[in-house]
């Protein structure tokens, strides 16, 4: 019998985590079982196929596993962009607003060349506060980024959205409605 479960298939949904109301979606199943990932990592690769890529940036903390297992893929670099305070180089930081209040993320100053050309991952985009923050941080370093690739996409909160109008290409493998 074959195996066609899908990337979303692999992902679990708790109740009321991080509070009541909320339906978290967990991608720590999708990465502990190595069929779901290599087909996570493969299929947020695939629309790039072809595309040159310099580097892969990867925005904290999921954003990590799987940027680093795609810049592996590519045989490119990876840039992290981490919460405030974690990088231990010269940075530049860029503030961004959640649901209650303000977050800031860095990257070094140094970490991507003028010019370069870079893929932005994440496992998750919902209202895409963290990933416009990543985007800019790119920016600002002078490097182009060339795709916005995302596991799961809420589109409720509006990420996608928020995100295609900064010019960006988004690519989700998969959707929840209703979070």
């Amino acid at each position: 019998m074959v195996n066609h479960k899908t990337v979303k298939d692999y992902i679990r949904t708790i109740a009321d985590f991080p509070h009541e109301g909320i339906l978290f979606r967990d991608v720590t199943t999708l990465f502990a079982d190595p069929r779901g990932l290599r087909i996570a990592v493969d299929q947020l690769l695939h629309p790039y196929a072809g595309v040159p890529i310099d580097c892969v940036a990867g925005l904290e903390a999921r954003g990590f596993i799987l940027g680093g297992a795609i810049a592996h893929q590519l045989s490119v670099g990876f840039v992290p962009i981490r919460k405030k305070g974690k990088l231990p180089g010269p940075v530049i930081s860029e503030a961004y607003t959640l649901e209650y209040g303000e977050a800031v993320v860095e990257v070094h100053d140094d970490a991507i060349e003028p010019g370069a050309r870079v893929l932005l991952v994440d496992d998750l985009l919902a209202t895409g506060g963290t990933a416009a923050a990543g985007i800019r941080l790119i920016e600002r370093l002078g490097g182009e980024v060339v795709g916005c690739a995302f596991v799961i996409d809420l589109p409720d909160l509006g990420g996608r959205s928020k995100i295609e109008a900064m010019g960006m290409d988004v690519h989700a493998l998969c959707a929840f409605d209703g979070d």
